[in-house]
């Protein structure tokens, strides 16, 4: 079954705006660079019209990682993610994602939906975080949307930054 995921980053600035950047292979640079651990890394980015598919690399170092975590699977956790957004039309974008780490057995999968809000805009996002390990998979599954929600965190911020013209963030 899973567990949720329920939530929603406000932008200042227009959806017109934040669908530009989530379509900019630069941005995506810069972004893993800034918010995206060590080792993160774009392996594809594939654009079209105002849209964007990507292949990402993300790695969390083993002494950054819950003992029960390291017990189950030794090592750095190597995060493979593809996302991918959709052409703005009608003052909304639609994205996807999944996520899931090598040698686990679980998966992150959910859509995004650009939207205006107010002067601003917000991306809402809905997934699921599913972990297939008996009497521990949904603690772990709680853990990893705590964590979640800290990079969506992080990435609104980054966004904001991008967006107010600092492409070094």
């Amino acid at each position: 079954m899973g567990s949720p995921i329920d939530h929603t980053a406000n932008y200042s600035s227009p959806p017109a705006a934040v669908h530009a950047a989530f379509v900019d292979p630069q941005y995506w640079q810069t972004r893993l660079r800034e918010v995206g651990g060590p080792g993160a890394a774009v392996e594809r980015a594939d654009t079209g019209d105002g849209t964007i598919e990507l292949d990402l690399h993300q790695a969390i170092p083993a002494e950054h990682l819950p003992s029960m975590v390291t017990s189950l699977r030794p090592g750095d956790l190597v995060i493979r993610r593809h996302e991918a957004w959709g052409a703005f039309a009608d003052g909304r974008a639609e994205g996807r994602f999944s996520a899931h780490v090598d040698g686990m057995p679980g998966e992150v999968t959910g859509a995004m939906t650009l939207i205006a809000d107010g002067t601003g805009s917000s991306v809402v996002i809905d997934g699921t975080v599913e972990v297939k390990i008996p009497f521990l998979g949904s603690k772990i599954e709680g853990m990893i949307v705590e964590q979640l929600v800290e990079l969506f965190d992080a990435v609104r911020t980054f966004t904001e930054q991008w967006l107010n013209g600092d492409h070094s963030a």
